[in-house]
């Protein structure tokens, strides 16, 4: 007689619970009814309060709309961000609504997510050319400049801290995520509201495009902005054409960089009147044109110049000045570096790339290449490896670490400028040698924010620089400056005095008969000190006691004493290298590209 089993149902294995955690299957369902719980909880919410709910998407509809016709508005500088660049008709939100209309459920939701998105990446795009421009005078690079951010937050923690540094970052990486999320959302909030009112959005869409062109046909401008407007397009154009730009000078440049005048110049045919001299170049940071002219500066700068012209001439220097267009602006000062040493125009971070991984002859390197010159750099600035070094013809480098400061840092500047000459006269320039010297010696103590600046103490009393801890924590805080026109400008003008000061009586107090100085700045200060159309020039000096120094350049028209008269002349800042060689007897040996 067969034997009957009862069913049982067979066991499940650990784990295949409904709703255990470690099972795959059955968690997307509890996802689901989570998500169908919240949504009969928010329909019941808004049938209990109907005037409520009404006004949230009220609200929320006029909070998206404004989103984006803000962001389709919204200028790229902040000199052009005025209440009436935001009564216009942008033609982009015409041609998206109707756009939006004409298209199915599913592709109007993928096609205003994607216009929202690529709206709020051209709004962060926009905000980097309002940053770029008030601080470096130009508009932000796609392809080149997001490493310039890295040393954003590092200006930011030495002028401000590393907590405020750290928040900054922090804030700007949360504000680009929120608006690309936040304008997607906007954008499908819109469509959503123009399919539900198909009929009527049509009508408007019609209606406000008769209108665009009207404005434009007829010219219609309100305080003296044009209403009807492509500005988002506009921009997006001008981006993607900065890329194309872009990525054709990378190639145009290089074959421009092998091309050098004196290129194959025997070390023996360069700078051969300047055998025996101690030559030193000498970069002020931010020493720009605005420095001698400004009404705020000038009076004080100007004194600061006579005065060491007239101290100079009495130790039996004298100096002939002149002015250079620099090939940057606010900020990148390795980029003025590099076009006055290289002769090329390096006016962005592709192009110095380019150039410093390549044997273009620089000025400094020049007087290596002749073996009969030591050279060496001071860079009080450089706090990381530098393999420039090497393409400046440098043999020895003295860093912020190589210098023996023991004092505090004055906001970005490691160091004053007085330390670092001091320094440099006792580790080089006051050494007995076999040859003479050739340096680089880069100034940073101007460099902003431009507090606390130091002051000057004296020379036998620098040591190892303790003495400026009293100066520093007494000096104007940089949190007091940064946002202050009125107040940058002011300080800003003391930093160029006191490196102005700093240099000149190192010159008197050190110089020799050999001693040929050639001291300029490397670009202008920020708009918010040196105005929103100033030029790009900066002063340059020739400072010596032989004579036959300064009538070798004679023909170059230049101002007696340190400060270059207006109407002096202007050369691009690439120019100097090669009417330098030439000026000091070097023969031209060309290379080609």
């Amino acid at each position: 007689m067969p034997v009957i089993t009862p069913f049982r149902r067979p066991s499940r294995p650990p784990g295949d619970a409904p709703g255990d955690p470690d099972t795959p299957g059955p968690a997307p369902l509890d996802a689901l009814r989570t998500l169908r719980t919240r949504l009969a909880h928010r329909r019941a919410w808004r049938t209990r309060h109907p005037r409520a709910a009404l006004a949230v998407r009220r609200v929320t509809t006029a909070l998206s709309a404004i989103l984006v016709l803000g962001a389709l508005l919204l200028p790229n500088t902040l000199v052009a961000l005025e209440p009436s660049r935001f009564a216009r008709i942008p033609a982009e939100a015409v041609v998206a609504a109707v756009l939006l209309l004409c298209l199915p459920r599913v592709p109007r939701l993928v096609a205003a997510a994607l216009f929202g998105t690529a709206l709020g990446a051209l709004t962060v795009l926009n905000l980097l050319d309002m940053g770029f421009t008030e601080y470096l005078g130009r508009s932000f690079n796609l392809v080149l400049d997001w490493g310039l951010l890295d040393d954003a937050q590092s200006f930011v923690a030495d002028s401000m801290g590393g907590a405020a540094a750290a928040w900054a970052a922090v804030g700007a990486v949360v504000l680009a995520a929120s608006l690309l999320v936040l304008m997607a959302l906007a954008a499908v909030r819109l469509g959503e509201l123009l399919a539900a009112h198909r009929e009527r959005a049509a009508r408007g869409a019609l209606m406000a495009a008769t209108v665009w062109m009207t404005c434009v046909a007829l010219g219609v401008q309100t305080f003296g902005v044009p209403v009807a407007t492509t500005s988002a397009s506009r921009a997006a154009e001008a981006q993607a054409h900065r890329v194309v730009d872009t990525l054709r000078d990378e190639a145009a440049f290089a074959k421009e960089a092998k091309a050098d005048r004196f290129g194959a110049t025997p070390g023996a045919e360069l700078v051969p009147d300047l055998r025996g001299k101690d030559m030193i170049f000498t970069f002020i940071e931010s020493y720009g044109r605005s420095a001698i002219e400004d009404p705020v500066m000038a009076p004080g700068v100007g004194r600061t110049l006579d005065a060491g012209t007239a101290s100079l001439a009495k130790a039996g220097f004298h100096a002939r000045s002149g002015w250079l267009t620099s090939a940057t602006y606010g900020g990148s000062s390795w980029l003025g570096h590099s076009t006055f040493l290289s002769g090329l125009w390096v006016d962005n971070q592709q192009r110095y790339r380019t150039v410093t991984s390549g044997d273009h002859l620089t000025l400094t390197k020049a007087f290596a290449k002749t073996g009969d010159w030591d050279t060496v750099g001071v860079m009080p600035g450089v706090q990381k490896a530098w393999p420039e070094a090497d393409w400046y013809g440098l043999d020895k480098v003295y860093d912020a670490f190589d210098v023996g400061y023991r004092g505090p840092k004055f906001s970005w500047s490691t160091m004053p400028d007085q330390y670092a000459l001091e320094a440099f006269q006792r580790l080089e320039h006051g050494r007995k040698r076999d040859r003479p010297l050739m340096a680089e010696v880069i100034l940073t103590s101007s460099h902003q924010p431009w507090a606390p600046v130091p002051t000057m103490v004296g020379w036998d009393e620098v040591g190892d620089g303790s003495v400026y801890e009293g100066i520093e924590a007494s000096g104007v805080k940089a949190s007091d400056v940064i946002t202050d026109s009125a107040r940058s400008k002011e300080e800003y003008g003391k930093s160029i005095q006191y490196s102005l000061t700093s240099l000149t009586q190192w010159l008197e107090r050190y110089g020799t008969e050999d001693t040929v100085l050639v001291f300029l700045g490397d670009h202008q200060p920020l708009a918010r000190v040196s105005g929103d159309h100033a030029s790009r020039d900066v002063p340059v000096s020739v400072v010596a006691k032989d004579p036959k120094v300064l009538d070798a350049i004679d023909d170059w028209d230049w101002t007696e004493g340190l400060e270059p008269a207006k109407d002096a002349p202007v050369w691009r800042m690439s120019a100097f290298r090669d009417r330098f060689l030439t000026a000091y007897g070097s023969t031209p040996h060309p290379t080609k590209g």
